[in-house]
């Protein structure tokens, strides 16, 4: 558990992993990997503005991101803090649409529009519908995050297996109360002033919700106890586990907040596209994990950033963009996604590697210590 964090029982800042604390800031800076993805994403929105300017960087595309990228940003705050812990979260996407379609149910029900609404849609209007959907898709998600996260501290099953079985259940769920088509609940208070409403001219609301977030998760992960028990089970959970800290208990409370974040995301999601999607996301788990990784976060555990996270999401949603608008078919965004995904897995371990060994070799540590050993003789 210590080798991530310093005397002060603080999480390391990217500079420490690198066991160079005592170079200039401005020399450590270039070796961090918040650095070089930032770096990475310069150089894509460069290119692309060079390539199209008149399309690329302008208010109307740069709107089009930040509502693309809002509901994954979401997603990614609850996903930092999970693989942080060296955990795995599968089933976001399904969950998110469990959510949207119980949420559709409820306001439904509340706005006494019949219970067997289809693609025509509900007639259901109010703040009162509104915030019980709200609400019941809050609650919904955090449920089936404390489900997940009992399972896996409780019952010792694997992350990777439960989430995998909450995917699938999770989505057969919402095919089972839906029939398989998607459902047309969301109110138009949702829709208008929270799915296509503008804080102030083209700043969308949706925009807005999501930085809000993105700044509670960091300031969660980085400036409380919580966060600091989250990276310690994250480095070392036997060693926590001896301390005294409760793992399962901050297991089953990460997880839960992996489904508070689902289910945000599952009534935004209903506010943005006005209907359930339940056949559009099945990559959404592949593309939340990918940012994260990317940004830094370590599968390995013990360490990440929200920030990083944020970066690392918005390198295949400015792909994508960028693509559309060049003419270059979009599946390209998926090869060079899982070419960033690869190599920021091979840095980690790479880095991982260095930290352990004090950034030595194994020839060289051993010729050291061989030559230490004669000296003391």
């Amino acid at each position: 558990m210590s080798n991530l964090t310093n005397s002060s029982s603080n999480p390391k800042s990217d500079f420490g992993i690198l066991a160079e604390e005592k170079q200039p800031l401005l020399r450590r800076l270039p070796k961090t990997q918040t650095f070089q993805i930032v770096a990475v994403l310069l150089i894509i929105i460069a290119t692309f503005s060079a390539i199209a300017p008149d399309t690329f960087f302008t208010v109307f595309n740069l709107r089009n991101i930040v509502l693309n990228v809002s509901v994954f940003a979401i997603l990614g705050v609850g996903m930092t803090f999970v693989i942080i812990t060296a955990g795995i979260d599968l089933s976001v996407g399904s969950v998110l649409v469990f959510s949207s379609v119980i949420a559709c149910r409820a306001i439904a029900q509340v706005g006494g529009a019949a219970s067997s609404m289809t693609t025509s849609g509900s007639d259901v209007k109010g703040w009162g519908p509104t915030f019980v959907g709200i609400f019941v898709a809050l609650f919904v998600g955090t449920a089936w995050g404390a489900l997940n996260g009992w399972l896996v501290s409780i019952a010792k099953v694997p992350a990777f297996i439960v989430t995998l079985g909450s995917l699938s259940t999770a989505l057969g769920v919402s095919q089972i109360i839906t029939g398989g088509i998607d459902l047309r609940g969301a109110t138009p208070e949702l829709v208008d002033n929270i799915g296509f409403g503008n804080v102030y001219a083209q700043v969308p609301v949706l925009g807005v919700i999501a930085l809000v977030i993105v700044i509670l998760g960091g300031i969660l992960l980085h400036k409380t106890r919580f966060g600091l028990l989250t990276y310690a089970v994250g480095s070392n959970s036997e060693a926590c586990r001896r301390v005294g800290i409760n793992v399962n208990r901050q297991l089953i409370l990460v997880y839960s907040l992996m489904g508070l974040t689902s289910g945000i995301a599952g009534i935004l999601s209903l506010a943005m596209y006005q209907q359930t999607t339940i056949a559009g996301q099945s990559n959404t788990a592949l593309t939340v994990v990918a940012g994260v990784v990317i940004g830094g976060t370590s599968l390995f555990g013990g360490y990440g950033s929200i920030f990083g996270t944020m970066i690392g999401l918005l390198i295949p949603i400015v792909l994508q963009t960028g693509f559309i608008i060049i003419g270059v078919v979009p599946f390209w965004q998926n090869v060079v996604v899982g070419v960033f995904l690869v190599a920021a897995v091979y840095i980690d371990n790479a880095r991982r590697s260095a930290a352990d060994g004090g950034g030595q070799s194994s020839k060289k540590r051993s010729s050291k210590e061989r030559a230490s050993r004669k000296g003391n003789k």
